[in-house]
Order: structure tokens, then C-alpha cells, then sequence
């Protein structure tokens, strides 16, 4: 390893832990180079990959790049029920070996809370939406900066008049705690999210790459929680029960196709008692059909096949008003279980995991909630009204029949343990209240710990739970009020370049070493973290090391510090990265 870019940080109070961490480092140290001379590299290993080089940045038009949203790459694919526009990702052979460079006159973005409704048109230099929706008030060109006024297809006056629509028919209040996790499918720029965040509720906004030119980048710039993400052919990257509510506000999603095949994926994630909320065509068709300029007949046909679909499902239609209409999923099947045995209708899944949420195929059935004794219980259990929901462990967790492995213990002491490192996280960078960084993502998310640990700063947190971890834990951070998604990262992540502040990797590497290349990894963070953003990396020493070596390869500079900051052994260490871009 090249001693001379390593600056060694110890800060424990403690002068023999110094020695036995810097005795071990040194340790793992030799053991890497002399394994050089002595041992081959195990399969997929990435020591050997540009050992000598330095990557060069992409030409000015990979600026913007999406490895698994790529046009070039979408277009080998049919786009029978929006399939292209799926994740389609490159093959190793054909995965960019070099940086994307930023845009040119990039500026710092704004801190939140400016950037709700400010971002500089230099960062996301796009004008198609400014002239497209322009009557719609989606955004607009002031100078050098987009303003986001609140605009929407179906609330052009405004967000805040839409939301309070929706708040009067809504069975329980915005603001009562009850509605937390919310899933916005065909978000544009993310404006009925950010107007959420008012009340606390935290709004996952998805939307895929299409004609709406960036608005997935545009809402990230806000510093709002979304991601590429559409309702094709495989499952959302989430699992079952994680959603308070589900939005859609003519976000143009067939819901009746397919024999319902999107609504009942709707139905697979939204929690025992969740909401469905539906504004636009066809709800209260026969006051609008003539203004949406569509067939009367038309629209009374789709309104009846969506109530017919719902009743399949058991729901129940609480709400009508305006263009808003809200549809309630039961808090358990017991009256649903005995229906089908009267109906051919509803059609329940009888195999597959709910739960499973990456690259696995939506099937039109409903699954089966779980078990209860009597018809007021609600399945899988209760939530508690946010905040307390945060700190009160989750049903899940509560559950002594999980096959996870994990007891209500280990969830507690990780709890714990990330509260330690968060506070000592923020005694090294000195920022997390700054406003600095605002989008976060937590690549090996556990329980959520980490993120649970940073509610207190004005952050948000994308929990990244690998597919195959041997705890798949992202629906306990659903059940504690907190947002996240399914990964594999061998692959790329479905996000747009320089839209996260703040990566923390916790594991990662030691997860991924042995599993593809980890250079690759380092790209792709490299990719989606923004100019004057921060890394942090936390794992073994000899994974740390070897990762020292090759994060020059992508011109940052690393620190290591010792694991742990407050006086306690911590057998890993942290390289801490701040990308000088």
C-alpha cells in the first residue's frame, strides 16, 4: 500500500487502543502486501483492476448518465406494458471504465430548506418541462435558477390547495401521525412530496425515464426522496406492507389492465389499513370528461372496472370528493378469506415470498395477510403514531417467528450502537446540521439504525438493503417510519448522477468482495455522489486497506480514523472521503 497518501487519525481518548489499532493496522498492512508475492486473487476479485491507472472522465455527453436506464440500452427491448423502461443494465463487458464528469458551471446546491423550491439550472441545465407544463406551474426558468412553485397536472393552482382537498376526505388526518410512509407512483418533480414533509410524512416519489425530461433529477436537486422506478413487469423494489398510503395523481398507470395486475402490486405493499388515493380521470367523470377532452362512455367504463377491481381486493371506498377519491385496504382477511369461499373473487397467491422485491415478477393474486384470532386485530401488528413509531421496536422484530435470525435483542443493541457512531459521525464532520448534506444514502442499511440515528439532523435517508443479505430487514425500516429499496450492488443504482450528499457504507465491501468487481462499486459511488459530497466507508481492516488502494483510482483522497470515536474497541476502521470535485 502507498504509505505516503494515508493520513492516519486516531482520535480515541484512550493512548493503548491507539497502540492496538495501529498495531493492527499495520498488521493487515504486511499481510497485503506480502499476499501479493504469495497468493492468487479469488474469483471476481478486483485487487488486480487498473492497478496502475487512474480512471480519466466520460466525454461531456455521458454528463447525465443512467447505466440501467440508458436509452441506447432500453431500446433492445419491447415496450409491451412500459417493459423498456424497466432497469435493463449493462453488462460487465459494457460498463463504462471511466467517470462522469459534472455539467458545466455547476454551483453547490442550494441547502435545504431553499432547495425545496430553488435549484440552479446549471446543476440540471433541462428547459423541456419549463415549456411543456407550463401551464401546469410544474417549474420555472427565473434567470439562473428553476423555481418549483407547486404545480401539478391535477393541482396547477398549487400543491397546498390539493393536499388540503385531500386532507378533508382523508378518514384520519395529515397531520395526526397515523400516515408516515407514503408512495407517490408518477411523481413529476416531487412537489405533493415536498409539501408532505410539512406534516412529517415521508414521501418515496418514483417515476420512470420518459418524455418528462429529468423529473426524478429534478426532485432529488430539491432534496426529496425518489428514485427511477416504474409498474411494468417486475415487483417494486419494495416489500410487502411498507406503505401508509399510495398516490397517484394522473400518473397515466393502466390500473385496470393486465386483470388489475398493477393495483394488486399496489395491494401487496400498502400496510393492513393503508390508503389508495386516486385523483384525476376517471373519478368524477361526469363533471370533467368535456375539460379532459375524453369519451364519457369511456370513463364510465374504466370507473367501473377500477370499483369492481377494488371490491376484489376487499377494499373499501371511505372517500369521494372533488377529483379525489380514496380507497382503504382491510386490516386483515378474515371477512376477505371467507368471501372467496363464496366468489370466484378474490384470487389469493397460495406461493412466492410478498416480501421479495428485486427482479421478481408481479402475478395477479392477492397475498394473504397475516394470520389473526380476532377481526379487530390488525395483521402482522400495529404501528404506533410517528415519532414513537421510531424508537418502539417494529412488529416484525416483536415477532418471535421471524426466519430472519434476529432477536428483539440485537435489534435493540444495534439501535444502540448506531446512535454511538452517529454522534461520533458528526463530531468528525461537524455538519449533519449545517444544512451541508441533505440526500443520504445508507448502502447496507441493517435495521435502520444509521438512519434512525440521523431523524434528528434536517437529512433524509435512502436505506439500502441488499437483496441478498442474510437479513433482509427493509420492511422493519418501513414498520419504524423510515424509507428504503432493494439492491444488488454489482449493479448500478436507479438514481441520476450528483444526487446524494452523504454515502455511507457500512460492510459493503466485505458483502461484495468475492461477489463482482468492487472498483466497479467505487464508480458507481463515484457517479451518484455530488461534487463536495462525503464518503463514509466502515469495515474490517484488510477490507478498508485494499479499498485505500483503489479509491485513488478514482481521484479521492481517503482518512482512516479509528472505529470507534467514544473510548470503546471497535475492531472496524472508517476511511472517510470527501470527493474535492
Amino acid at each position: 500500500m502507498s504509505s505516503q497518501s494515508v493520513t492516519l487519525k486516531f482520535m480515541t481518548k484512550t493512548p493503548f487502543l491507539n497502540i492496538i489499532v495501529f498495531t493492527t493496522f499495520l498488521f493487515f498492512s504486511f499481510l497485503y502486501i506480502t499476499s501479493s508475492f504469495f497468493f492468487t486473487s479469488p474469483p471476481h476479485s478486483s485487487l488486480l483492476t487498473l492497478k496502475n491507472s487512474t480512471f480519466e472522465f466520460c466525454t461531456s455527453n455521458y454528463t447525465n448518465y443512467c447505466p440501467c436506464h440508458d436509452p441506447k440500452i432500453q431500446k433492445r427491448f419491447k415496450n409491451t406494458n412500459h417493459f423498456r423502461k424497466e432497469r435493463h443494465c449493462p453488462n460487465n463487458n459494457e460498463r463504462l471504465k471511466c467517470l462522469i464528469p459534472i455539467p458545466k458551471g455547476y454551483n453547490t446546491p442550494f441547502h435545504w430548506p431553499k432547495s425545496k423550491e430553488n435549484v440552479w439550472f446549471s446543476n440540471v441545465p433541462f428547459t423541456k418541462l419549463v415549456h411543456y407544463k407550463k401551464t401546469q406551474n410544474w417549474v420555472r426558468l427565473e434567470g439562473q435558477k428553476l423555481v418549483f412553485p407547486g404545480g401539478g397536472t391535477s393541482f396547477p393552482d398549487g400543491v397546498k390547495g390539493y393536499v388540503h382537498a385531500l386532507n378533508k376526505v382523508l378518514p384520519v388526518t395529515l397531520e395526526s401521525g397515523l400516515i408516515r410512509t407514503v408512495l407517490d407512483v408518477g411523481c413529476g418533480v416531487a412537489s405533493f412530496g415536498a409539501y408532505l414533509m410539512d406534516n412529517e410524512i415521508m414521501t418515496m416519489s418514483i417515476a420512470p425515464s420518459d418524455e418528462h425530461e429529468a423529473q426524478v433529477q429534478f426532485a432529488l436537486e430539491r432534496g426529496l426522496p425518489a428514485m427511477l422506478g416504474v409498474l411494468s413487469t417486475h415487483r417494486l423494489p419494495f416489500p410487502s406492507r411498507s406503505f401508509d398510503m399510495a398516490h397517484c395523481s394522473r400518473c397515466l398507470v393502466p390500473w385496470t389492465a393486465n386483470d388489475g395486475l398493477y393495483l394488486r402490486e399496489i395491494d401487496r405493499i400498502l400496510r393492513p389499513g393503508g390508503y389508495w388515493v386516486l385523483s384525476g380521470p376517471p373519478i368524477n367523470w361526469r363533471v370533467n370528461y368535456e375539460a379532459w377532452q375524453i369519451d364519457s362512455m369511456v370513463l364510465e367504463k374504466e370507473q367501473n372496472m377500477l370499483e369492481e377491481l377494488a371490491m376484489q381486493l376487499c377494499w373499501e371506498k371511505v372517500a369521494e370528493g372533488e377529483q379525489i377519491a380514496v380507497w382503504q385496504k382491510p386490516t386483515n382477511h378474515i371477512s376477505c378469506i371467507h368471501k372467496s369461499k363464496t366468489l370466484i373473487s378474490p384470487k389469493f397467491c397460495n406461493s412466492s415470498d410478498p416480501d421479495n422485491g428485486w427482479y421478481t415478477k408481479m402475478t395477479a393474486c392477492i397475498f394473504p395477510l397475516p394470520e389473526v384470532k380476532d377481526i379487530h386485530e390488525v395483521s402482522g401488528g400495529a404501528l404506533e403514531k410517528w415519532p414513537k413509531r421510531l424508537n418502539t421496536p417494529p412488529p416484525r422484530v416483536r415477532d418471535e417467528n421471524n426466519n430472519d435470525g434476529f432477536t428483539l435483542k440485537t435489534y435493540t443493541e444495534d439501535t444502540r450502537t448506531w446512535e454511538r457512531r452517529v454522534s461520533a459521525y458528526n463530531a468528525m464532520l461537524k455538519s449533519f446540521s449545517s444544512g451541508k448534506y441533505r440526500n443520504v444514502m445508507d448502502m447496507n442499511a441493517g435495521f435502520g439504525g444509521f438512519a434512525a440515528a440521523m431523524v434528528k439532523y434536517p437529512v433524509w435517508v435512502m436505506n439500502v438493503v441488499p437483496f441478498d443479505a442474510k437479513s433482509k430487514n427493509l420492511g422493519v425500516i418501513y414498520e419504524r417510519g423510515l424509507i428504503g429499496t432493494y439492491m444488488d450492488w454489482c449493479e448500478p443504482f436507479s438514481t441520476y448522477p450528483r444526487t446524494y450528499d452523504l454515502i455511507h457504507a457500512h460492510g459493503i465491501f466485505s458483502m461484495y468482495i468475492n461477489k463482482c468487481d468492487i472498483t466497479d462499486i467505487l464508480v458507481e459511488m463515484h457517479r451518484i455522489l455530488r461534487p463536495q459530497g462525503t464518503v463514509i466507508i466502515r469495515d474490517n481492516e484488510d477490507v478498508i486497506v485494499k479499498v485505500k488502494e483503489m479509491i485513488d483510482k478514482i481521484r479521492w483522497k481517503g482518512t482512516l480514523v479509528a472505529g470507534d470515536q467514544n473510548g470503546t474497541f471497535d475492531p472496524q476502521m472508517i476511511l472517510l472521503v470527501h470527493n474535492k470535485e
